[in-house]
């Protein structure tokens, strides 16, 4: 029942399909269906059966029989829907390390899912065969919250991960999956770009537990050109998750050439001791030629090296390295005593000395979520 495409696209982004080390992952019952049809929550009805759609920073316009920019939501005769709702093409159990989320539960897993769609282009995205595809392209299971969170509960799996494509574009799917979570003391956990208007956002965050967001670039130059959206609703949401209180973390994709610049990673590290604190985690992560940005160069590992420099020279007490298993910058030192706290070796933790969210040599407060 699993078409050649659906597997070579939950291959590519390392989230098999139907199994994890061998073992099916889904209930007996579990059915392959081409998308479901769910009333979308955020959008607005105008004249001549038109709507606004109010998810994203597009606001796309969309008139009747026709869909929105991410490709996964429709208006249908003046009412719009989402197609992708309960109807995940791709779910893996993985580390919690992998998302990546370093002060969130370490060494945990997460059971983790994603479906069609994006509400941006990335020219170098690693998971275009979904997150470029429409919902009758791909394979899909029909999978309701309950059910998903069934599955983490068998998978020993304390959280539950939307991520793989875009997760904003099933929104709705996300925040019913985090309430039933929260019922059975399950966490849910939002892998994001942060393209995503103020209201849904608010509405993620009373279910949640924590969130990442992909900041592509410090520069509107890198977002028009090469992602196809705008910086400054992306910043706005790290904002926004500021002032909820939510626990968050950033990667940032050192490109080289394009956002690797001293200067830009030096205006983006005092931005984020401005704005955000010292204490948000930041991960600067290797880039590797992908989708239609092969013509470059992995990034250097100096490059990445001198990034977390950067952040520490700005102030910030957790700046990592990430896709460079063994540098040092894989690692939580605390930031008052220089303790070595927790030792990773890529995405297997080999050492965690954290107490009750304390340093044990100075007894320095660790922000994170840790039991």
């Amino acid at each position: 029942m699993i078409t050649r495409r659906c597997f070579l696209a939950s291959a590519a982004c390392a989230a098999p399909l139907l199994s994890v080390a061998g073992r099916s992952v889904f209930p007996a019952s579990v059915t392959v269906e081409k998308g479901g049809t769910v009333e979308a929550r955020y959008y607005e009805k105008l004249p001549n059966r038109k709507i606004r759609c109010n998810l994203c920073p597009r606001s796309c316009v969309i008139d009747d029989l026709e869909r929105g920019y991410c490709g996964v939501r429709e208006n249908r005769g003046g009412t719009y829907y989402t197609l992708v709702y309960g109807h995940p093409c791709s779910i893996h159990v993985d580390p919690i390390e992998k998302k990546p989320l370093f002060h969130f539960l370490p060494a945990s897993r997460a059971l983790s899912l994603g479906t069609a769609g994006c509400n941006v282009f990335c020219k170098f995205c690693q998971n275009w065969e979904i997150s470029q595809s429409r919902p009758e392209q791909l394979e899909a299971m029909e999978i309701p919250p309950e059910r998903m969170v069934e599955m983490a509960r068998r998978e020993n799996c304390p959280a539950i991960a939307c991520t793989y494509n875009e997760p904003v574009v099933f929104a709705e799917y996300m925040h019913d999956i985090a309430l039933s979570a929260r019922r059975q003391g399950i966490r849910t956990v939002m892998i994001s770009n942060g393209y995503i208007q103020k209201k849904p956002m608010l509405d993620l965050c009373r279910s949640l537990s924590a969130v990442k967001i992909d900041l592509k670039a410090f520069s509107e130059r890198f977002y028009k050109e090469l992602v196809s959206g705008e910086l400054r609703p992306v910043l706005d949401t790290l904002v926004l998750l500021r002032g909820e209180q939510i626990w968050f973390e950033i990667v940032y994709l050192v490109i080289p050439g394009e956002n690797d610049s001293r200067t830009e990673l030096t205006s983006l590290c005092r931005w984020i001791a401005a704005e955000l604190g010292m204490d948000v985690p930041i991960h600067f992560t290797r880039f590797y030629p992908q989708y239609r940005m092969t013509n470059l160069p992995p990034t250097p590992v100096k490059t990445l090296q001198e990034a977390r420099k950067i952040g520490l020279e700005a102030g910030l007490n957790f700046v990592y390295t990430g896709n460079l298993p063994g540098d040092e910058g894989e690692n939580t030192l605390c930031p008052t005593c220089h303790a070595l706290l927790i030792r990773r070796l890529g995405y297997t933790v080999v050492e965690n000395r954290i107490k009750s969210s304390h340093c044990p040599e100075c007894k320095t407060t660790i922000p994170g979520v840790w039991k």
